[in-house]
């Protein structure tokens, strides 16, 4: 009875696994899941299988909370296990882009296989899935923001619910939705993150690109690792499986003859922000003028190498990924600034189509197009090795006033460790005087950021008060720590306007009360007067302007307050 009882369950949860067809095989691969024919998806077969779990997590910009789909061989979810356990952890993170939903459906049908036995996950890895990342932008549905990209039928939209680009989110944080991506990457802790996309740009005969972490930014143990062995296993398992693929190619007007170059991604994309936690990470980028249904199946296939190849290497990927926080943890200096080389390079064999012109119909003049009768196959440059540049010392510790809540909020996110001060303490410490700086005159992402910025660096002991935040610098967030809070960072928080207070002057004068003033400092400061005499001299039109003189004195005297363009993070180097 008892087996006969255990039969008619199985049955049961076949039958019941096999119902469980996507959306994007009912249409026949034409179109992709809405947001809640997903999540309504993956509860049926969470349902079905003790081996999936799905977990609601933080909210979102939409109204809507972020899940987690959890797949695990021994039906256990608790990631701190998982690590203890020596498991590869794998996280996955779909419609980033929502008009790029190839990974949605594909990770649909990677889970519903393994539940219904047609793939075995590997005993050593685990996998966890956000399903649908930027949940406003797929409720946001239609059929023409595309414009370039050859299918599904309709589609989300690239902005979130604040119209924001999420894939710039992710360490000014903008979105409650990139507040609750740090708060599950954070607690998964992955060893490799997959950020599924669709690319833009040139025509070629390739289906999926990828771009991979910047090797260099990942340290020499963990970026030689990932260089010399197992991104050529990946690169491998696809062409095993009969997908070509390439290096991501960034450009519409990509001249081949010339040669690709290996993606930079700063911090504020997935893989970048990713890194500075020396997590494995990689975008892949199906091309847009494929049918969808190729997109779909290279986007499950390279997800299944990942799988494959995380297996074959648990043990090294876990020690490697050990290694690199140890590594980390020594160095002393970090760079914030990683220019590709033009001396060194590697070669790919690449599959493209000749460029040809005719006369297009739209403007009657030239156009360029990508010939498809004339397709050829042959080794291009491909840079991909990147020297550092604006290196900086690692201090101590950082020093922080209290009242700069959006930047703490965020270093709390990421499990910054701090304390606070209990009493008014004196500390000896760098500062930085902003000495230049240009801001986009366009808004980008909410913001108008800065750029080129130029700091000059000068010792002082500074009175901290009760209150503000101690940040000591060795803990596994160091490099993060760097990147952020120092200022010449490509996505650092002053980057990013955070602190852009102290760019305005808060007291002043008037020029009638400060000219006696001012020719008392003048008189009583002999450094000032020969300051003040080389750039009168140096220029014609300052020297006939009293107001430039006298905001001059001002600015070079005691009178002027501290903060002005006085950089908020100080450091502790001794």
């Amino acid at each position: 009875m008892k087996k006969l009882y255990l039969s008619l369950l199985l049955s049961i949860a076949a039958l019941a696994t096999k119902s469980q067809i996507t959306v994007f095989e009912k249409s026949n691969q034409r179109e992709t899941a809405t947001y809640f024919e997903t999540i309504e998806f993956y509860k049926k077969l969470d349902q079905i299988s003790s081996k999936v779990a799905i977990k609601t997590m933080g909210p979102t910009d939409a109204g809507y909370p972020l899940h987690v789909i959890m797949v695990s061989g021994n039906s256990k979810f608790d990631p701190n296990q998982w690590h203890k356990q020596g498991k590869v952890v794998i996280m996955v993170n779909n419609g980033i882009h929502p008009g790029e939903p190839d990974g949605v459906d594909a990770s649909m049908l990677l889970v519903r296989n393994f539940v219904n036995g047609k793939l075995l996950l590997p005993q050593n890895v685990v996998l966890a899935i956000i399903p649908i990342y930027n949940i406003g932008g797929s409720l946001n549905r239609n059929s023409s923001t595309r414009v370039n990209q050859n299918g599904p039928e309709s589609y989300g939209f690239r902005g979130n619910a604040q119209n924001l680009d999420l894939n710039r989110d992710f360490t000014k944080c903008d979105s409650k939705n990139a507040a609750s991506f740090a708060k599950i990457f954070h607690w998964l802790n992955p060893d490799i993150l997959i950020d599924n996309h669709v690319s833009d740009g040139a025509d070629f005969q390739h289906t999926m690109t990828m771009i991979t972490t910047q090797y260099e930014k990942l340290g020499k143990t963990a970026g030689t690792w990932l260089r010399n062995v197992f991104e050529p296993q990946i690169y491998q398992g696809m062409k095993n499986k009969n997908w070509d693929l390439i290096p991501y190619v960034e450009f519409d007007g990509a001249d081949f003859d010339k040669g690709i170059t290996m993606f930079n991604e700063t911090p504020r994309y997935s893989s970048g922000y990713a890194a500075l936690f020396n997590c494995f990470s990689f975008i892949p980028e199906t091309h847009m003028l494929k049918s969808y249904a190729e997109r779909v199946r290279s986007t499950y296939d390279l997800m299944v190498t990942f799988l494959e190849k995380a297996s074959i290497n648990a043990k090294e990927i876990v020690l490697t990924r050990k290694l690199a926080f140890e590594e980390q943890q020594r160095m002393d200096s970090f760079a914030l600034k990683f220019v590709p080389e033009k001396t060194r390079r590697s070669e790919i064999s690449f599959s493209g189509y000749s460029q040809d012109s005719a006369v297009s119909q739209a403007t009657g003049l030239m156009k360029m197009f990508y010939n498809r009768n004339a397709p050829y196959s042959r080794k291009i440059k491909f840079y991909n090795y990147f020297s550092e540049e604006n290196i900086v010392q690692a201090p101590k510790a950082y020093v922080m006033g209290a009242g700069w809540h959006e930047v703490m909020n965020r270093l709390k996110l990421n499990n910054i460790q701090y304390r606070v001060l209990k009493h008014d303490t004196t500390i000896f410490v760098a500062t930085y005087k902003i000495t230049n700086y240009k801001s986009r005159a366009n808004a980008y992402e909410k913001h108008h950021a800065n750029y080129n910025v130029s700091v000059k660096k000068q010792i002082d002991s500074i009175l901290f008060l009760k209150g503000d935040y101690y940040i000591p610098i060795n803990q596994p967030g160091k490099r993060y720590l760097i990147e952020m809070l120092e200022p010449t960072g490509d996505d650092s928080f002053f980057a990013w306007n955070f602190f852009d207070a102290i760019l305005q002057q808060k007291e002043g004068y008037s020029e009638y009360r400060w000219e006696d003033a001012a020719a008392d400092v003048l008189k009583k400061d002999t450094a000032l007067q020969i300051k003040l005499a080389e750039k009168r001299k140096a220029d014609p039109a300052f020297d006939k302007n009293s107001s430039a003189i006298l905001n001059f004195i001002y600015v070079n005297s005691r009178w002027l307050e501290k903060t002005f363009m006085r950089y908020p993070v100080f450091r502790v180097e001794k």
